[in-house]
């Protein structure tokens, strides 16, 4: 399955050069390295690094090792491997198969009785213990992955037979397995590149397959010397939640894409702020419900793997990661050429927060008439928001790359429209949980779908937008692309990052313990319902202030005072196309 020239290749060029760069750092390690390696067109490309056996891979690879092992485990701690090297059964093929709890990996019944293992034994066969235990003199189950089936024979048809027939004396209620285990390997040793065993496997290297079966999971085929998961290592990440110190919690989860930001981000080749972006959308959702954010996780899918830019949006993630006091528990890469292209990828993140239960928001106090709303600021675009900013890109005369409108020095326009949105944890997390705060909502999805999620039906709300600095993009904006103001703040922040809902008499204090850590204002405040068709929530002087906040080049400065520009008429098309030709 693997020819000589290519492991040769893995030898010098992925495994002596681990060797030789741990020798040149001096770093001293004694143990076992397990490489995760991944054939693709363009070669070989390095998945991870454990430092352990994982139970199917030794199960398989162990029964082929003709020398002791524990002489070549002490002649490692010694520093004699050299004299002691693992010497291989040759002309022998191994097949493991795993009987499984059913319900495996989630809940398993435990305590059923196992019967049949001595008959497997007589067989000739090696009968790995995983999920059992002694009980009254019998052997029961204890656990999910039950037994592993390992049979030794010359070929993979005979050794797949022996195994095959191991499982089928071995009895446990609900016994989980697979049937088809080692067809792909039967088929590829069909074909006249596999004729050859001894071109497939080499003397010095055990023929031996890792076949496991795992009831939720793909059957899965590979060379055992590379690419073995481990279920205590691979399979998922840990977090000790009694070690938080909550008394009873709430888990609070939230998963969000960046869509069409990812674009312009591609396009203008900046990717080390992308990261930032994506955790903030997910830990900014978890404090509208007043929760912390305990860990992150994410899923990158591109067309080609590009390691320089994955190691950049690590990066920028695990950074963000850091600044929310959160756990980068991991990141899964997935190199998928069909919905991807060469130079085109897609970013997901998973983020778990946690709230003790009476503290959730919004409280028992929501929002009531005079309430206040506070505004706290934020350069960043997200969202649908984006939507609208490629649109006009289209349009317009400027690229990603030229100088930003208003800008001083070498800032791009690709470099203001990526600027990444506000993250509010963990500086305001205090504040939440204060009794102070009635509700906070973020507006990636644009102002009015933030606030809108604040109010009750039966109320409304009233902003003045000459209360707060809107960043100089907006108005950029809401020129180039002849926006209405109610388009704007539909779609986009407007320089609001997140609004929170405080009672009148609190809202300066509040203020002010905001403001001594980043900018906020009194933005507007809760009324009664409005009658008038349209939104509930009125944006006062919202025009006025996106063109005060217009890059100074786009005013027109023959007039002292501002007026409004008149927009450019729309007209209402429909196009009729005939499906007939």
């Amino acid at each position: 399955q693997v020819p000589e020239a290519l492991l040769e290749e893995i030898r010098g060029a992925v495994l002596q050069h681990i060797v030789d760069s741990l020798r040149q750092e001096g770093a001293a390690y004694v143990g076992v390295l397990q490489t995760g390696l991944m054939l693709t067109k363009e070669g070989v490309k390095i998945l991870n690094f454990k430092c352990q056996f994982g139970d199917p891979q030794c199960q398989v690879i162990l029964p082929l090792l003709k020398t002791d092992f524990y002489e070549v485990i002490q002649a490692t701690i010694d520093g004699k491997l050299c004299s002691c090297m693992p010497a291989w059964l040759e002309n022998r093929t191994a097949v493991c198969v795993v009987m499984a709890s059913p319900g495996y990996p989630g809940d398993c019944d435990k305590g059923m009785e196992v019967t049949g293992l001595l008959q497997a034994e007589e067989l000739g066969l090696q009968v790995f213990h995983g999920g059992t235990a002694l009980k009254d003199g019998r052997v029961v189950t204890s656990g999910g992955r039950v037994l592993s089936i390992t049979a030794v024979r010359q070929d993979l048809m005979e050794a797949l037979g022996e195994a095959n027939r191991g499982v089928a004396t071995i009895h446990f209620q609900g016994a989980t397995f697979r049937r088809d285990i080692g067809h792909r390997g039967l088929r590829l040793l069909r074909q006249p590149l596999y004729v050859s065993t001894a071109q497939m496997f080499p003397p010095a290297s055990p023929r031996s397959f890792w076949v496991c079966c795992f009831p939720s999971m793909q059957p899965m085929l590979c060379v055992s010397s590379a690419g073995g998961r481990s279920e205590g290592g691979g399979f998922a990440a840990f977090f000790d939640l009694k070690a938080s110190g909550y008394e009873d919690p709430i888990l609070v989860s939230q998963t969000k894409g960046l869509g069409p930001k990812l674009q312009v981000a591609q396009v203008c080749k900046r990717h080390d702020t992308i990261g930032q972006d994506l955790v903030a959308l997910c830990v900014n959702d978890l404090l509208a419900q007043g929760a912390e954010p305990l860990f992150f996780l994410s899923h990158l899918s591109c067309g080609k793997l590009d390691a320089e830019v994955m190691e950049t949006i690590k990066e920028g993630i695990a950074e963000a990661c850091r600044s929310a006091g959160c756990a980068f528990l991991g990141e899964e890469v997935t190199e998928a050429a069909a919905p991807c292209a060469p130079g085109h990828w897609d970013l997901a993140g998973f983020a778990v927060g946690a709230v003790e239960r009476g503290q959730r928001l919004p409280g028992l106090q929501r929002a009531r008439e005079g309430d206040a709303l506070l505004g706290l600021g934020s350069p960043g675009i997200h969202g649908r928001g984006f939507g609208v900013v490629r649109r006009i890109l289209l349009t317009s005369s400027l690229r990603c790359s030229s100088p930003a409108p208003g800008s001083c020095g070498d800032t791009t326009l690709g470099d203001v429209l990526l600027t990444p949105g506000k993250m509010f944890s963990p500086a305001l997390l205090p504040l939440l949980r204060s009794g102070h705060v009635k509700g906070f909502a973020p507006t990636a999805e644009g102002l009015l779908g933030g606030i809108s999620r604040l109010l009750p039906e039966h109320l409304s709300a009233v902003l003045d937008a000459l209360s707060w600095k809107i960043p100089e993009i907006f108005g950029w904006l809401y020129k180039e692309g002849n926006l209405s103001a109610e388009e704007m703040a539909q779609t986009l922040p407007c320089g609001i990052g997140a609004v929170l809902v405080v009672q009148k008499e609190l809202a300066q204090h509040v203020l002010q313990d905001i403001q001594r850590q980043q900018e906020a204002w009194l933005i507007g405040r809760v009324v009664a319902p409005c009658h008038t068709a349209g939104s509930h929530i009125e944006v006062e002087n919202l025009a006025e202030a996106l063109q005060l906040s217009s890059p100074q080049q786009l005013l027109d400065t023959s007039t002292a005072e501002i007026q409004p520009q008149p927009r450019k008429r729309k007209v209402k098309v429909a196009v009729l196309v005939s499906g007939a030709g």
